[in-house]
């Protein structure tokens, strides 16, 4: 496999993203093998990242330095463009230096007569930085880097709190571990770290939780090939607590991939008869596997659409079931930028309707006096409390349950957390018991 500069490879990787609608996990997971030094890793992350968290700010200025628009064929010269302008505003790189290296750059796209467009574009957006900055600050989508029909969604819905929402998401994420309780303490580990010259604190509102003060590589975290400790959000971790399972119950998670809370539903209840881990995709099953083995536990795992229990289904009721429903993601956008450029307007009523057929073919599972957890990585109300509030108008046998501590909004049925709230995620929970 050929080798490439970490700036071209970068370009590919947004354009991937923007052009074709990859995800920035499956863009770079072409793209770090091609490093010619794997020591840029962590560059060639940090030019996507940040150029896709800042994407929609950085279009402005670009959109005003473009004489005409670029062709849909070379959208990997305007990802390159962007990829610089995120260099310049926003990196410690020196001036000269980014701008030479992405001009050579367009070399490693086959783009060679694009080398003046890029040179003239970032030496001018240097000339006049301080009125394209602010032009930019007087649009919406520009002065939040975010699309325009998110922010119309979150003033809609959040109309006290869109404006720290969508502060919260252009913010660099924590990292935040999940001790495995049945091998080690949060306190243990914590001593652990110190040893090996990692500050951590403790989550007030998730028991097994430790947040870096600095994001490491996982190769650093003592412990970690060994199974002591996982990476997750602190608000990921409040599923499995939710559930509240007890020896001998069977539990199912229904959209399990890529098994992060399946492991702490094992780590928190050992004993429990059996934990089913369904996904209908088998690949990303395979994650949850490797998860799997390096906690050293054990789970039924099984291919298969929620939605249609009776290619799966043995007919023995759950306990316990934990939806983790497929959203929007808008309570994620601090880790996984590409969501701005990746979601539409429209996909969110398709994702309502999913959520719906998820909740309707799920509850006939559920044994009575059973609970179901019903969870998103969302903050948009037409996937939560009013997903909930429909769900339980139409089943007689249906209640909420109190949603435990969770340090969230009230939300009716549920609780809303909302990006940066006590340093986590945005999540939203509730807990469903069948009467």
């Amino acid at each position: 496999m050929k080798s490439a500069s970490t700036r071209t490879l970068a370009a590919e990787a947004v354009a991937a993203v923007i052009a074709r609608g990859e995800s920035l996990d499956e863009a770079l997971a072409h793209a770090v093998p091609r490093l010619a030094d794997a020591g840029d890793a962590a560059l060639l992350k940090e030019l996507c990242f940040g150029t896709l968290r800042w994407r929609f700010r950085l279009e402005a200025p670009l959109t005003a330095l473009l004489r005409h628009p670029l062709k849909l064929r070379d959208a990997d010269v305007h990802a390159l463009l962007l990829v610089g302008l995120y260099q310049l505003a926003y990196l410690r790189v020196p001036d000269h230096a980014a701008v030479a290296e992405t001009v050579a750059a367009t070399a490693g796209l086959g783009k060679h007569w694009a080398r003046g467009l890029v040179n003239a574009t970032l030496r001018n957006f240097l000339r006049q930085r301080d009125r394209l900055e602010a032009a930019a600050d007087a649009t919406a989508t520009a002065r939040h880097a975010h699309p325009d029909w998110l922010i119309e969604r979150l003033k809609a819905d959040w109309p006290a709190d869109w404006e720290a929402i969508l502060a919260a998401n252009n913010v660099r994420p924590p990292m935040t571990l999940r001790a495995n309780r049945r091998v080690t303490t949060p306190a243990r580990l914590k001593e652990q770290l110190a040893a090996a010259g990692i500050d951590s604190e403790g989550v007030a509102t998730a028991d097994d939780a430790l947040t870096l003060a600095v994001p490491v590589d996982v190769d650093r975290l003592p412990g970690f090939a060994d199974g002591e400790l996982s990476v997750q959000d602190a608000g990921a971790q409040h599923a499995a607590a939710l559930l509240d399972c007890a020896a001998g119950m069977r539990v199912l998670d229904a959209c399990a991939a890529p098994g992060g809370k399946t492991c702490h539903i094992l780590e928190r209840c050992p004993e429990l008869t059996e934990c089913v881990a369904l996904d209908a995709s088998a690949p990303r099953l395979q994650r949850l596997r490797d998860n799997l083995d390096r906690l050293h536990l054990e789970a039924t795992v099984m291919t298969g659409d929620a939605r249609r229990p009776r290619d799966w289904w043995d007919g023995r009721p759950f306990d316990r079931i934990l939806l983790d429903a497929p959203c929007s993601g808008s309570g994620v956008i601090r880790r996984h930028p590409d969501i701005k450029s990746l979601r539409r307007a429209g996909d969110i009523d398709r994702l309502a309707a999913v959520q719906r057929e998820l909740l309707d073919a799920l509850w006939p599972l559920l044994a009575p006096g059973g609970k179901l957890v019903y969870a998103t990585c969302s903050v948009l109300r037409i996937e939560n409390e009013a997903q909930i509030d429909a769900f339980l108008g139409r089943q007689a046998g249906a209640r909420a349950a109190d949603p435990g501590t969770i340090r969230g909004r009230n939300t009716g049925a549920g609780r809303q957390i909302l990006p940066g709230d006590n340093g986590m995620d945005g999540f939203y929970y509730a807990c469903l018991e069948r009467l």
